[in-house]
């Protein structure tokens, strides 16, 4: 992880009461409050992944959900991509979206120049095809415009490089 040296302040006013139930809770965590507040405030981005990936599970999201996803993965720094997405729980998930986040992952990462993180290879391609729209004459358009990672796992959708796939 790379380190920036910190050279801004903020302050907040708060209640005594608050204050006090802040250096309590940072305790409990074994931080100091300013680390307490920033770990809640700002959580790590493999936190946010993680909360991107458990909304998934929500079927009837999904599409707002993998848009979100794509905007994370596009605005992960290089230098943290790596952990940010090192592990995932895509079990619970539907083959079709697990497949559809592996192959984001691996598009993002091919894009920061670094490695996809092990658990991609380990998502099983889909047994059929599965089409980005239901429209059939535009099948044939979709089975050359599909980017690498998602054609290797059976599906086929329309984006160029940074585009919301």
């Amino acid at each position: 992880a790379v380190m920036t040296a910190k050279s801004s302040q903020l302050q907040i006013r708060v209640t005594p009461r608050q204050k006090s139930a802040l250096k309590q809770r940072a305790a409990l965590a074994g931080l100091d409050v300013s680390a307490f507040v920033l770990s809640r405030a700002l959580p790590p981005e493999s936190a946010r992944f993680a909360d991107l990936l458990r909304a998934l599970r929500n079927e009837e999201r999904a599409r707002f959900v993998l848009a979100e996803l794509n905007d994370f993965l596009e605005t992960c720094a290089p230098a943290t991509f790596a952990d940010a997405v090192a592990h995932a729980d895509v079990a619970p998930l539907p083959a079709r979206t697990a497949n559809y986040v592996a192959a984001m992952v691996e598009m993002a990462a091919h894009r920061k120049g670094v490695a996809p993180p092990e658990w991609t290879a380990g998502v099983p391609p889909l047994d059929e095809p599965w089409f980005g729209t239901s429209l059939t004459r535009l099948r044939p358009h979709l089975l050359a415009a599909s980017p690498a990672p998602f054609r290797r796992r059976n599906i086929f959708v329309d984006a160029t490089i940074g585009d919301r796939v």
